[in-house]
């Protein structure tokens, strides 16, 4: 079924064995894919979508400011080694207005997934357990919950571009995914002193502030989680803008452009942005992601253009350095070019090949 233009798709079969049903929820997910760039899906394991879920991550946002702190980057507290990873406050003066903090593999996965001498794999700075009880278990089995919804819906889109459907599991097997949570208060008149940007929009009518302004994301695939606030809107063809409902029990799916220059355009990486008036929203991004040093190569896919191979470390640090959280961190990391780091594969992982 469909709610305004935004196709709403159960994606629980393509979590199990072949069969009618999956051939057709794939159908649906490319039909998505190719169409608006946009879909809600339903249909997760293990009900990670709950209320209470979503409100056990977000309590991180109750934590005194002494506490968020701690868990500052180093564009933000000098005396801070974490550079990629952690909080970002908020911050008058700029088209948007939000906090929130970062989290990486290691949270789900263990200091395995962290590898010195590059920012893209540091260790994520996390709150006391004493502080957030049941916090920590809350966002592991959420990060873990959403790599299994990622790898499921590239293995959809694998079999829906005649690949064989495992073509990406390899490149993602050591992904640097980023669990980002949230928090957009009520703006105030004095945080919008000093913009140089553009920070308000008419939309049928009335007037709005922008929470993120229009974008395209930078990678593969993002898998979002409202809180029931609306304000999420996507671009049509025609240049209208369309609601993404934040329906409870679902997840805002959107495909980067990364993705959509892999496949030859036939993947669509959408416009979209969010608007707010007056009222709080929090929301749960999470971008899928591969290993820092996948090799990202021109796919045997008609109508695919040659391209020159890119490392994703170098294309997303390329690409996220440019965000005002980030601002003035770009020299701390070196493009390593294609081969550069310890995960590169001696036979290039090719594949059809992330942020709000």
């Amino acid at each position: 079924m469909t709610t305004g233009e935004i196709p709403v798709i159960d994606i629980s079969s393509i979590f199990g064995r072949p069969s009618q049903a999956r051939n057709q929820t794939d159908r649906e997910i490319m039909a998505a894919a190719t169409d608006t760039g946009f879909m809600s899906v339903t249909g997760l394991p293990d009900n990670m979508l709950s209320s209470d879920t979503r409100k056990r991550m977000l309590s991180i946002f109750d934590l005194p400011q002494s506490s968020k702190q701690k868990l500052y980057r180093q564009n933000f507290d000098a005396t801070k080694s974490n550079v990629y990873r952690g909080w970002f406050p908020l911050q008058s003066g700029l088209p948007t207005y939000k906090e929130g903090i970062d989290l990486g593999p290691d949270i789900a996965h263990g200091a395995d997934r962290v590898v010195s001498g590059d920012p893209l794999t540091e260790a994520t700075p996390l709150p006391d357990r004493q502080e957030l009880p049941g916090w920590h278990d809350a966002v592991t089995a959420y990060y873990l919950n959403m790599e299994a919804t990622g790898a499921a819906l590239m293995r959809s889109i694998a079999r829906g571009l005649q690949l064989a459907e495992t073509v990406f599991d390899d490149a993602f097997a050591r992904g640097i995914s980023t669990l980002r949570l949230l928090h957009y208060p009520v703006r105030p008149p004095e945080s919008f002193l000093g913009a140089t940007e553009q920070t308000h929009v008419m939309h049928e009518g009335q007037r709005h502030y922008f929470l993120a302004r229009g974008h395209v994301d930078s990678g593969f695939v993002t898998l979002l989680a409202q809180d029931g606030v609306t304000g999420l809107q996507a671009q049509t063809r025609n240049g209208s803008w369309m609601t993404v409902p934040p329906v409870e029990g679902t997840l805002a799916v959107n495909f980067g452009k990364l993705l959509a220059r892999w496949t030859g355009g036939r993947i669509r990486a959408t416009l979209h942005r969010v608007i707010g008036r007056n009222q709080q929203r929090y929301s749960v991004p999470f971008f899928y992601e591969p290993s820092v040093d996948t090799v990202i190569a021109p796919l045997p896919i008609a109508g695919c253009e040659p391209f020159e191979p890119v490392s994703y470390g170098d294309h997303l640090w390329e690409a996220t350095t440019r965000f005002v959280e980030q601002k003035g961190i770009a020299h701390l990391r070196q493009p390593r070019g294609i081969g550069g780091g310890q995960n590169f594969q001696t036979e290039p992982t090719v594949l059809i090949a992330r942020s709000e």
